[in-house]
């Protein structure tokens, strides 16, 4: 590990996990997260009031843990990052008011990131640079997104999205549907292993000829959810047992399905070799596998970092910061904002 190279401690905070990474040049040195995900589970899904108020007492021992376990005093830093946005606003005020703090108390320069570009950075810790360009597909609860990234430092262009339910919103909402727990993914990603994923033909969103002339590259699963919904309970009226295996495996693989094929599609479209896919659902072992076998048929690299680092993480946040002081982009200024609905083209506040 080179000591030349610059030395990040990020801080993300956009939904309910408090992460603080620390990161110098492309290796990582730690990753502290502390989960609120247990006081959301009896709400079925994220409480925004809660995820704030876990970060307020969850931020300062976090960035304690991750200096000690990394071996570094605050004042070695090089620079502080933080996620500025998109996410939930309460949330985020508290991690971007935690890094100004930090920043000002230290005399270091702070980079106000998008959370969205982080998902992309994360993977250089792990597999080293990113090839440029690199299509992305991130998929999380909040966003279904694919990107061209000519440079994830300042160059993010969106080619897709979804226009409803997130991919691993869609998990949550079919998850409650089955009676599985909160957070629905790794729930249903387990009781698929014993499904069969074609005994039930779920629709594929925005993949018929006429959605795909105005939605070709974006996503749409409220409808599947639905479908499952309505399955379920046509079943469930006619007295039948529902088999959860076999819903759960058909309901996932009519998701992978989709996003495997466009992500595909994208890089066909463009000339791109290389397809990272993050987010928390890049953690689904079904996704894993057929967007390997997709990509080796189509002669595509696949890059993918371990399921720790999908989801979120401060990590990402460092990383991505990291690359930023290397490439010698300007610091945010210490009035940065906490921005709900940053734009994914904007990569740095």
């Amino acid at each position: 590990m080179r000591t030349d190279e610059p030395l990040v401690l990020g801080i993300e905070t956009s939904c309910d996990e408090t992460g603080v990474g620390i990161v110098r040049g492309h290796t990582l040195l730690v990753d502290a997260v502390a989960s609120s995900v247990d006081e959301h589970a009896r709400f079925g899904g994220v409480v925004p009031e809660v995820a704030s108020r876990a970060h307020l007492e969850a931020m300062v021992p976090t960035i304690e843990r991750a200096c000690a376990q990394a071996g570094v005093q605050l004042r070695d830093l090089d620079a502080v990052a933080v996620t500025a946005g998109p996410g939930l606003a309460g949330a985020l005020l508290v991690g971007v008011a935690a890094a100004k703090a930090l920043a000002l108390a230290l005399d270091k320069p702070i980079y106000g990131i998008n959370h969205l570009a982080a998902h992309v950075a994360v993977d250089v810790v792990e597999h080293g640079p990113l090839p440029e360009p690199t299509m992305a597909l991130l998929v999380s609860g909040g966003h279904s997104s694919l990107l061209l990234v000519p440079d994830v430092t300042g160059d993010v262009r969106p080619l897709g999205a979804t226009v409803d339910d997130a991919a691993g919103e869609a998990f949550d909402k079919v998850a409650r549907v089955l009676g599985l727990p909160f957070p629905g993914g790794p729930h249903i990603d387990r009781a698929a292993r014993d499904g069969n994923r074609v005994a039930i033909d779920f629709p594929r969103g925005f993949t018929t000829g006429r959605d795909l002339a105005r939605h070709r590259f974006d996503f749409s699963f409220s409808g599947l959810k639905t479908a499952v919904s309505r399955w379920v309970q046509i079943r469930q009226a006619s007295g039948e047992d529902v088999p959860v295996a076999d819903v759960a495996a058909s309901f996932q693989e009519a998701v992978v399905d989709v996003l495997t094929r466009k992500a595909i599609a994208a890089c066909r479209e463009h000339g791109v070799d290389d397809l990272l896919i993050g987010g928390g659902v890049a953690a689904n072992s079904r996704l894993r596998a057929l967007a390997a076998a997709r990509c080796e048929s189509a002669g595509i690299r696949l890059r993918v970092p371990r399921p720790g680092l999908c989801t979120d993480n401060g990590a990402m946040v460092a990383a991505l910061g990291s690359l930023a002081v290397a490439r010698g982009r300007t610091p945010s200024e210490l009035d940065l904002p906490a921005d709900s609905s940053m734009p994914v083209t904007l990569v740095q506040a």
